[in-house]
């Protein structure tokens, strides 16, 4: 499963590639706008950052909802680097989008997935990944995993007629990662603290401590 990080921090980006486990990078308005990134100049030069930092593939979402803003906007941030990624809605005009995007070769993130039937039509149009919303579906007591298990089912049957890989979005915590893994999503995207979460068991500093402990010891024998 490959790992995508869910922000538009620099130093966030910076330290999951750092770790060596990035894949990728998520992002939309409302994590832009958390970082103070506003206005179109502005926003096209963090993509750009953000570019500089990672091998491929930055999820950039457009802000139209109308198909021909939609291709106007998503043409012009492919157009910043081959890294990027156009994320667009589930909507109508949205799968006219991705229509047109697979037609030109530009790699299209279908976002806001809360259904088998909205991800199977996003595929049919060409979208290179689907974005399921899994902790979204969670809040309004619906099990956001089941919804990837049954989105991968239906993918599975068609495998050479449906290439789109999922992309569970909204992972929250390490246990909705873990379960993404088991039911064989093809992507997780999530904030850097879910991915450091994975990084700690009580056992591992339990046993670090005793190894230093135990160093330390031996250093102190052959000093004497």
């Amino acid at each position: 499963m490959k790992f995508f990080i869910d922000t538009a921090n620099l130093n966030d980006i910076e330290q999951a590639y750092d770790m060596g486990i990035l894949d990728g990078v998520t992002t939309n308005p409302s994590l832009m706008a958390k970082e103070n990134i506003v206005g179109e100049e502005n926003i096209i030069a963090h993509y750009k950052k953000i570019c500089d930092i990672v091998e491929d593939k930055v999820s950039a979402e457009v802000l139209s909802t109308d198909l021909e803003g939609m291709i106007k906007e998503g043409e012009m941030l492919a157009s910043i680097s081959p890294k990027i990624v156009v994320k667009i809605p589930m909507i109508k005009d949205g799968l006219k989008a991705i229509k047109h995007f697979a037609k030109k070769g530009i790699r299209t993130n279908c976002t806001l997935i809360f259904s088998a039937g909205q991800a199977l039509l996003a595929a049919k149009a060409g979208a290179t990944y689907v974005s399921p919303f899994i902790g979204r579906l969670d809040d309004v007591s619906q099990d956001g995993m089941l919804l990837i298990e049954e989105i991968k089912t239906i993918f599975d049957q068609y495998p050479e007629q449906l290439s789109t890989e999922i992309l569970a979005a909204s992972v929250r915590h390490s246990m909705h990662l873990l379960n993404c893994a088991k039911v064989g999503a093809d992507v997780a995207t999530c904030p850097l603290k879910v991915f450091e979460a994975l990084l700690n068991h009580p056992l591992t500093d339990k046993g670090l401590a005793q190894f230093i402990k135990d160093a330390e010891s031996m250093t102190a024998t052959v000093e004497a």
